[in-house]
C-alpha cells in the first residue's frame, strides 16, 4: 500500500493499543513504525531488476520485524518504567506497529517477501488495489481525530473500519471467483494460474488474468454482473523469447517474481533491438508500469546487459488513442453496467490481441 497509509494504519494501531498511557504519542510513534519498513526503496540494488524484486524484501521479513519488536519493547520496557506499560503492552505495541505492514502489503498485488530469507515467490493474495480510498479514509480520519481533538479512541473505529472493508473484499473477491471458474473450466483453464485483483481505487470491479504457455487471457468481473457469464479475451504473451530471458539471471530473477505473468517482445525502435519484459500484473492492459530491457541484439546472438533497466511507461495505452483518464472513466461506468462489458482489448495493441469477445 501507499506511504500515508501505512502511516495512518500504524499511528492507529498504535492509538488503540497505547492511547490511554501515551496519548497522541502512541499515534506518532505508531505512524513512524508503520512507515519504517519501507525506508528499503531508498536501497540501490544494482539495476532496475534487483530494486523491483528486493523491494518488500528483507525490511518486509515477518522473521525480521518480529525480532526488532521484541529487542523495541525490551528496550521500551527498561527505559519507560515510571509509565507502568508491561513489557507484553510493549510487545503487542511495536509488533502490531511493525508486524500489519507487510501483512497488509501482502493483500495487494505486487506481493510481499514475508518469508524472507526463505527462497520462496513473494506472497500476495490481492484484496486491495495498491491506493484505496476507501480503506484509508476511515484510518486517517481517526487519526486527524486523535491528534487535533485528543480522542484517541477514534483510532479503533478507524481500524475497525477498515478491517471490516477487507472482509467485504474478501467476499467480493470470492463472488468473482465463483463466477469465473465455470468459465475457465469450460474452455480447459482451470488448473492455470490465474491472478484476481480490484482494478484501480476500489473492490467492486475486478480484473482477472489468466497465463498459459504462449498467451494469456483477461476479463473484467463486476460484482453486480448477476448471471452473466465473464468473457475471456486472449493476447499473446511472446514465449518464442522466454527462453532467451531466462537464460541470464536477472531473467530467472523476473520470472521468479512475476511468472507466470510475464510478455516478451523485441523491441525494434531501440538500437540495438532489445529484449524487453513486462510485468503483466500491475498497472492496467494497456497501461503497464513495469518494462525492463533484459538483453541486446549482436551479430553473434543475444547478449545479456551489464545492468537491467526499465523503461519508461508511455503516457498513452498501448492502443492508440487511449489514455489512462479515459480508461479509468470507462471502468468506472464498467462497475454499474448491466448491458455492455468493457473490454480490455480496446487499450492494447492489436498484434498481441488473438481473440476478443464479439460484444467488443
Amino acid at each position: 500500500m501507499d506511504s500515508l497509509t501505512q502511516a495512518a494504519l500504524g499511528a492507529a494501531i498504535g492509538g488503540t493499543v497505547l492511547g490511554r498511557r501515551l496519548g497522541r504519542k502512541a499515534v506518532l510513534i505508531g505512524a513512524a513504525l508503520g512507515t519504517l519498513p519501507d525506508l528499503d526503496v531508498a536501497i540501490d540494488y544494482g539495476d532496475a531488476i534487483a530494486d523491483v524484486t528486493q523491494h518488500r524484501g528483507f525490511s518486509h521479513s515477518l522473521f525480521v520485524l518480529a525480532g526488532l519488536s521484541v529487542l523495541l519493547a525490551g528496550l521500551s520496557a527498561r527505559v519507560a518504567r515510571a509509565r507502568d506499560i508491561s513489557p507484553g503492552r510493549w510487545l503487542a505495541f511495536f509488533g502490531l506497529c511493525l508486524l500489519t505492514h507487510p501483512l497488509l502489503d501482502a493483500l495487494t498485488t505486487y506481493g510481499t517477501q514475508i518469508w524472507w530469507p526463505l527462497d520462496v515467490r513473494p506472497a500476495a493474495y490481492p484484496l486491495l488495489f495498491i491506493i484505496d480510498p476507501l480503506y484509508s479514509l476511515p484510518l486517517l480520519a481517526g487519526v486527524l481525530i486523535a491528534l487535533f481533538g485528543g480522542r484517541t479512541t477514534a483510532t479503533r473505529w478507524g481500524l475497525a473500519l477498515s478491517c471490516l472493508y477487507i472482509v467485504l473484499s474478501l467476499g467480493a473477491r470470492t463472488l468473482v471467483e465463483q463466477r469465473v471458474e465455470p468459465v475457465l473450466a469450460a474452455q480447459g483453464l482451470d488448473d492455470a494460474p490465474r491472478l484476481i485483483q480490484p482494478t484501480p481505487f476500489n473492490i467492486l470491479l475486478w480484473r482477472v488474468s489468466v497465463a498459459e504457455e504462449d498467451r494469456y487471457h483477461e476479463t473484467l468481473v463486476s460484482v453486480f454482473d448477476g448471471d452473466r457469464p465473464p468473457r475471456l479475451e486472449s493476447f499473446s504473451r511472446g514465449a518464442e523469447w522466454e527462453a532467451i530471458a531466462l537464460d541470464d539471471a536477472s531473467g530467472r530473477r523476473l520470472d521468479w517474481f512475476a511468472g507466470p505473468f510475464l510478455r516478451y517482445e523485441v523491441d525494434e525502435r531501440q538500437h540495438p533491438a532489445t529484449l524487453v519484459a513486462t510485468d503483466l500484473r500491475l498497472g492496467f492492459p494497456g497501461f503497464h508500469v513495469f518494462h525492463f530491457a533484459l538483453a541486446e541484439r549482436s551479430d553473434d546472438g543475444w547478449r545479456p546487459l551489464d545492468a537491467t533497466y526499465r523503461l519508461e511507461a508511455p503516457r498513452q495505452g498501448e492502443a492508440p488513442g487511449q489514455d489512462r483518464n479515459t480508461a479509468l472513466r470507462r471502468l468506472g461506468t464498467r462497475i454499474l453496467s448491466t448491458e455492455s462489458l468493457l473490454c480490455v482489448g480496446q487499450f492494447v495493441e492489436p498484434r498481441w490481441r488473438l481473440s476478443t469477445s464479439a460484444s467488443c
